[in-house]
């Protein structure tokens, strides 16, 4: 049973009671912190319902509070002493001091507890003695020469903890912390200026990036480009793993500081550290020997490398506390270390024809407008969802295929990045290896786990932890610095727990070199192409290959596909519109497009490729797991790959975000994708209205979807109560796109020069601003129409005279034909005056398309004749679905931002009157969100592709009740229409009053007469309208 405040509070009363009695005794020079941490602070955190000690005799990874021992490296500790966390995840520090420390004005132990939060990336953390108490904001930079007050966001003694228990129960208890409380108070004490770790080591290594770039480039001029971007990428990681070794008490402290002692640094590096780490570790971070059994050539480039002193000093330098840095690297998680790279991969190095080095963004990042790095929440959901499901309940020697001749467990990241997805997978399996090893009698299996000296846990020996990487994770990326990153993200995963003593303890038990050589694992190549494509084609010119970068699976990883494929396939693939990509990479978009079914439909975006590939990739019993977006459920260009997961039945399981935004930073319309190579039984379906709900507990709509309704057709599906109803109203025969010919406005491609406000009206003249000008001009009316944009239209009210187009058209018999200019200047010479004024702008239009007669008229002539047609209006983006009635046909329509409505010959006894009340009614309100696209701000899109999917009941006007229904609806619709003119004109808030008590009045009875049309019952009616319209 968990522990409530109150009882917590009677325990922290008791508990400063006995302080307060042995408060001397305390306070004695030869009290050591372990007698403060076990008599006073261990039973504070228990008051607030941690299990400290571990009384649930949970395993080791999965303790909720992990107390670090009082461990050294060469003169600053290793870590704080107690790290609370949910999961996996550390949500904060306590740094415990005896009693006799000031904790209120001594810096040196608020700026060392701040270091090790700002280093991990948690939100809040807590300094201690006891007998004060406290709370630093860990988001601020931690400088040596901060007060022990900066960023100090609460203090307490310990005659405070009783009376102020609500403080400290409502923030760091566990059920604060897990409720997602801490994280709100976190948030609502987040200062400005605040610079998060992840951003400023970024910002660091970007700076060594530059610096090494250019100074490699100046000192080594053979180099080529590709050995130029290797070899800076190499030197940052070897020294980033260093660092990270030494400060994790795997390494010397401060080798890499005392190589500046001397001259010639970067040489010493390579000869005394990196030679070194090549025998101790073996990674291929540290390659310079060719080696049996090791696939990858050694490192021939960077040891002949010469690095000026002056460039290499200050990179190592600023590393240390000594020359103030505020890294803690001891702390600093792999995956956060991870969310740097994936950044500081979107930039790449070229060189200009002088061999000067320039650091830029990749096309495809430029594009996409920045890197986005995939939330650890989101990486592990999908690691549990796959690797968790299928590792369940199987041994780590079942899971190395080792029993009844089975193939070992595989999981694949095809465009793995930086690494994220296969970190998440690797510690999942690490967490369940170990897992297993302790309730098997893990004394009998000595290779695989070892008790710690200090703690007496049990633990994976490093041989263990090397066998589970080598045998079960692989990745892929195009980019051979990706490679390199997660070749390093997973090694430093490997030594996470190791220190010195258990690293050579293991080295001599087992006489290997620490780390594993992942060239076998971690794959540099295109996921998509294959080298075999090209087998009897023209080879493209050397630079084009280089960039397609073919890769052969079969090749690649053998023993994976002969076993039929991998049994995961996870990730983050790339999000590329095909109309981007061609711009610096057509020969690919035209290989995709011979090579995928997925790729042939309209503009298709280049997840969809990779979601058909990893299928391929799958075993008889594999499952994929990626998020992406969920465009392609709805749009034209999803059509070949809905129709393909619906003829394998393999969509298994999805959560869709709808409109929440899931990438910090990015606006994408995002969902967790599930697919199974086995037909699946059905589909678990998720609908997220509220992330942070979702992330706290799981909080989604949620339902199975039947094999039967996932089709080619469009993916709309419902769950919870509301599905019977949308099911009804889907299986109605008729759709809007059926009744209704559905068009956009004009598309002038100079809106600047033709589309402007009205400022004042005359009998003959419109005076109109001109944006394209900057002033006001003034126009004969004959060539000028009313403009709708999307804002002008509201439910049922008149059009607004508010901007004008100009429109240099005669409309006859549905066709429109451009006035002759000549015709123009005699007929209206003021118009002609104003577009001689901007004639060097039209002309310029595309390129000087428009050079010629014509200069003066539209690019694209697409519906021209419809704009004066008697029609509906209904704007591209709604909060709400409704529309108005250009009853006279006197508005044209701007460009996409509104949709305009005509009924189809067959249709047109239905009248426009009619589908007015049913496009304003409150069940087509309840229906429209349910199959058109989210965007963010609670907004949807009301284009004609979602439009179409409205249910149209069809009237039977032979039929006595269908036809007084149709009469009563138009009655109504005509009335409110009146109404909302009235209520425009309205002077006073009373009249105004009177009218919107009729309009809500009439709009009730619109909505009781849809109902009985629809032929709803009173439980379906419920449904409609419990939903917040």
């Amino acid at each position: 049973m968990s522990k409530t405040a109150d009882q917590g509070k009677e325990e922290v009363a008791r508990l400063c009671d006995y302080f307060r009695k042995n408060r001397e005794k305390f306070l004695a020079p030869d009290v050591k912190e372990a007698d403060v941490r076990q008599s006073l602070i261990d039973p504070f955190f228990e008051a607030l319902g941690w299990d400290v000690g571990n009384k649930a005799m949970v395993a080791p990874q999965y303790r909720e509070v992990i107390p670090e021992e009082s461990l050294e490296v060469e003169g600053q500790q290793k870590a704080s002493d107690y790290t609370f966390r949910v999961g996996p995840l550390p949500k904060f520090y306590t740094e415990a001091k005896k009693c006799a420390v000031s904790i209120q004005e001594d810096p040196a132990p608020a700026y060392q507890l701040r270091r090790y939060g700002w280093s991990a990336k948690v939100a809040l953390s807590i300094l201690t003695d006891f007998e004060e108490l406290a709370v630093y904001d860990c988001a601020l930079r931690p400088r040596p020469s901060d007060k022990a007050s900066h960023g100090r966001i609460n203090y307490f003694t310990f005659e405070e903890y009783a009376d102020r228990w609500r403080e400290l129960w409502d923030v760091f208890s566990r059920e604060a912390v897990w409720s997602g409380a801490f994280d709100q108070y976190a948030a609502s004490k987040r200062k400005r200026g605040t610079s998060e770790v992840d951003v400023e080591f970024l910002k660091e290594i970007e700076r060594w990036r530059t610096e090494l770039a250019g100074n490699i480039a100046l000192r080594n001029r053979d180099l080529s480009l590709d050995d130029l971007n290797a070899a800076v990428q190499l030197t940052i990681d070897r020294v980033v793993f260093l660092r990270m070794a030494e400060d994790r008490g795997l390494e010397p402290y401060q080798q890499l500081l005392k190589l500046c002692e001397r001259a010639d640094i970067y040489e010493r590096f390579m000869r005394d550290l990196c030679r070194r780490a090549d025998e101790r570790y073996n990674s291929g971070l540290f390659h310079f020997q060719k080696e049996n059994g090791v696939s990858e050539p050694p490192d021939r480039i960077t040891p002949k490398l010469m690095v000026d002193d002056r460039v290499f000093k200050p990179i190592l330098q600023g590393l240390y506390f000594e020359h103030g840095s505020p890294y803690h690297f001891g702390v600093m998680p792999v995956e956060i270390l991870g969310t740097v790279y994936e950044r500081f991969l979107g930039k790449v190095i070229r060189l200009t024809p002088g061999h000067q080095a320039k650091v830029e963004e990749k096309p495809e990042v430029r594009k996409a407008g920045g890197v986005y790095y995939t939330p650890a929440y989101i990486v592990d959901y999908i690691v549990q969802e796959t690797v968790g499901w299928q590792i369940k309940g199987r041994s780590p020697s079942q899971l190395a295929g080792l029993r009844n001749g089975k193939e070992p467990f595989r999981v694949l990241d095809m465009a793995c990045g930086s690494g994220s997805f296969l970190l998440g997978a690797y510690r999942r399996l690490l967490d369940h290896c170990l897992a297993w090893y302790i309730t098997h009698r893990p004394e009998a299996h000595k290779k695989a786990v070892h008790k710690a000296n200090a703690s007496g846990e049990w633990r994976l020996t490093i041989e263990e932890k090397k066998r589970i990487l080598t045998t079960h994770v692989f990745g892929v990326d195009i980019d051979p610095q990706a490679v390199e990153v997660t070749k390093l993200s997973l090694l430093l995963k490997a030594l996470e727990g190791e220190n010195e003593a258990s690293l050579s303890r293991q080295l001599m038990l087992f006489h290997h070199r620490a780390l594993p050589n992942l060239a076998d694992n971690i794959k540099c190549g295109n996921s998509l192409v294959a080298p075999d494509y090209f087998t009897g084609k023209l080879i493209p010119d050397p630079e084009a290959m280089k960039r397609v970068n073919p890769f052969d699976w079969e090749q690649g990883f053998p023993n994976a596909m002969k076993a039929g494929g991998f049994d995961c396939v996870i990730g983050n693939p790339p999000y590329l519109r095909i109309q981007t990509m061609k711009e610096w990479a057509p020969l690919e978009v035209e290989i995709y497009k011979e090579l995928y079914t997925a790729s042939r439909a309209g503009n298709y975006d280049i997840y969809v490729v990779f979601v058909e590939q990893g299928l391929r990739l799958l075993n008889a019993r594999g499952r994929l797991g990626f998020i992406c977006p969920h465009k392609f459920f709805n749009s034209q260009y999803g059509q070949p790959l809905r129709a393909a997961i619906a003829e394998g039945k393999h969509l298994s399981h999805v959560v869709h975000f709808g409109a929440q935004q899931v990438f910090e930073g990015a606006t994408t319309y995002t969902c967790l994708l599930f697919l199974s190579k086995s037909p699946a039984p059905g589909c678990r379906f998720a609908k997220v209205d509220d992330l942070a709900a979702w992330r706290a507990d799981g909080t989604a709509v949620q339902g199975r979807v039947k094999p039967a309704q996932v089709t080619a057709d469009e993916w709309n599906f419902a769950v919870g109560p509301e599905a019977g109803v949308f099911a009804k109203l889907s299986a109605m025969p008729v759709k809007l796109g059926d009744v209704a010919d559905i068009f956009v406005g004009l598309q002038t491609s100079a809106d600047d020069v033709y589309i402007m406000d009205l400022v004042t009206e005359t009998d003959r003249t419109y005076r109109l601003k001109s944006k394209a000008l900057g002033r006001e001009w003034t126009f004969e009316k004959d060539l000028l129409r009313p403009l709708v944009s999307g804002t002008d239209v509201r439910r049922y009210a008149p059009l607004p005279n508010r901007q004008y187009i100009l429109f240099p058209y005669t409309v006859e018999d549905e066709r429109a034909a451009l006035v002759d200019f000549r015709t123009i200047e005699r007929r209206f010479p003021k118009t002609a005056a104003y577009l001689l004024e901007n004639k060097k702008r039209l002309q310029s239009r595309e390129k000087g398309r428009m050079k010629g007669p014509d200069w003066h008229g539209y690019i694209y002539l697409k519906n021209m004749a419809r704009q004066s047609l008697v029609k509906l209006c209904v704007p591209r983006l709604v909060e709400q679905l409704h529309a108005a009635f250009d009853r006279d046909g006197s508005h044209f329509l701007d460009n996409v931002d509104v949709g305009g409505l005509t009924l189809k010959p067959p249709y047109e006894p239905l009248g426009l009157e009619y589908l007015l009340a049913l496009l304003n009614c409150r069940l087509m309100r309840w229906y429209f969100p349910q199959v058109s696209a989210p965007f963010r701000g609670g907004w949807r899109s009301a284009n004609r592709q979602f439009l179409s999917l409205l249910p149209i009941r069809v009237i039977d006007f032979t039929n006595a009740k269908d036809s007084a229904l149709h009469r009563q609806l138009v009655g109504l619709a005509d009335s409110m229409q009146t109404l909302h003119r009235h209520l425009a004109s309205a002077k006073s808030a009373a009249h105004r009053a009177v009218i919107q008590r009729q309009i809500d009045a009439t709009d009730a009875r619109i909505d009781r007469l849809v109902y009985d049309l629809y032929g709803l019952t009173a439980q379906e009616i419920a449904v409609v309208e419990g939903k917040r319209q």
